[in-house]
């Protein structure tokens, strides 16, 4: 059995972020002790991500920033473009390969951090107020630690119930082309050039690294995931029929689906174990951002640590911004608005950095009246009026 001050659960971002915090952020005094609890290879271990957010100034992980940009670019479904600086933020992409070595690195010089390999079974509270975590490891043998705090990165047993459960679900190609095809200053956000599904919405997302270089995604808004076959048709129409870009090798390739749902994420149970991540609420319902979110919630827990206080972590959002996220998920669910034309609206009409703003919850009461009513104003209300009334369910096929 091992006893430790933090055990955490999962070496995606958020555990990952937080195991690099606490472990070098502490000013004074030693650093507490860490286990991280990391699932053997095969399919509860996260699979390789490319993770995107938009910072002003230097940050903690430019190291390992693959590249960033200044110039963002929207297209409809009809060709029209719209680009915008958005300085002195720049959009950044790292990928998860390259922040995983960085923390590795890091804790590696942290006497005080172990990393365990296993499956976890169970998180019990016990009558001392800590917490006890019960694993498997891959050869079989039973694992079992002792932790003050636990913070638990893995998707929640059972599905929150919601209003609207969406999901936002991609696949991406890292690609090479033979001739030069991109301009490596600007991201193509939102290309609405896609055949748009019934329900929900598509887009084609281009974040480039060079001429010849740039990882292209095709994303839906929808209530399920594609086929491995179904992606692969739409991200190959939308690279050559699209695109056009000619002959072109796929280096890598990344899969994956976010929630978009208004439900309530629990950050606290039993009460020394909290949840973090996506599990912990840090995905933007309306965008499935997490990333900056997440840095967000870590920083709040490490803070509550060095201090002595209950490290619970804060809500990635304000209730604003969530209540905001809910009406505009049940209107795009309903069909009430048209998804393209909403973005591509908001994205022509709003400023860019205060768009950014709103997107990270950080907009003031004005400013999100002043983009409300850059919206459908009237399919909103109603939605807005009409969202009390819908009862709160599992997702479809949730046991």
């Amino acid at each position: 059995m091992a006893e430790t001050d933090i055990a955490i659960v999962g070496a995606g971002a958020a555990g990952l972020s937080l195991a690099h915090r606490v472990s070098l952020g502490a000013p004074k005094g030693p650093a507490p002790s860490v286990v991280l609890i990391t699932a053997p290879a095969g399919p509860l271990r996260p699979p390789r991500r490319t993770w995107c957010y938009w910072e002003t100034g230097p940050g903690r992980y430019d190291a390992v920033v693959t590249d960033s940009w200044e110039r963002l670019r929207m297209r409809d479904r009809h060709g029209a473009t719209a680009e915008r600086r958005i300085s002195p933020m720049r959009y950044m992409m790292i990928r998860s390969d390259d922040f995983q070595t960085l923390v590795d690195r890091d804790l590696k010089a942290c006497a005080g951090v172990r990393r365990v390999e296993a499956t976890v079974d169970d998180i019990s509270g016990l009558p001392d107020g800590t917490a006890r975590i019960r694993a498997v490891d891959a050869d079989g043998a039973r694992v079992t630690v002792d932790a003050r705090w636990v913070f638990d990165s893995r998707p929640p047993r059972r599905a929150p119930t919601a209003r609207t459960h969406l999901l936002q679900h991609f696949r991406g190609w890292y690609l090479r082309t033979e001739e030069p095809a991109f301009d490596p200053g600007v991201v193509d956000l939102m290309d609405f050039r896609t055949p748009q599904p019934a329900p929900g919405l598509s887009f084609g997302y281009v974040l480039p690294t060079g001429r010849h270089t740039a990882l292209v995604e095709y994303t839906e808004f929808g209530p399920e995931p594609l086929s491995s076959d179904a992606y692969d048709a739409a991200l190959d129409h939308y690279a050559h029929g699209v695109l056009g870009l000619g002959a072109v090798r796929v280096l890598w390739s990344e899969t994956g689906a976010i929630p978009m749902t208004d439900a309530s994420f629990t950050r606290e149970s039993p009460a020394s174990v909290f949840r973090i991540g996506t599990a912990g609420g840090a995905t933007r319902p309306a965008t499935g951002y997490t990333f900056a979110a997440i840095q967000r919630q870590v920083d709040a827990v490490a803070r509550a640590l060095r201090t002595g206080r209950r490290p619970v972590p804060p809500p990635a959002y304000p209730a604003r911004a969530r209540g905001m996220d809910a009406i505009l998920l049940r209107a795009l669910a309903t069909g009430r608005v048209d998804g393209p034309d909403f973005f591509y609206r908001l994205f022509t009409r709003v400023p860019p950095q205060r768009l950014l703003r709103f997107l990270d919850g950080r907009t003031r009461l004005y400013e999100d009246f002043a983009i409300g009513l850059r919206t459908p104003v009237p399919s909103m209300l109603r939605t807005a009026a009409e969202l009390p009334l819908v009862p709160r369910r599992p997702p479809a096929g949730a046991s």
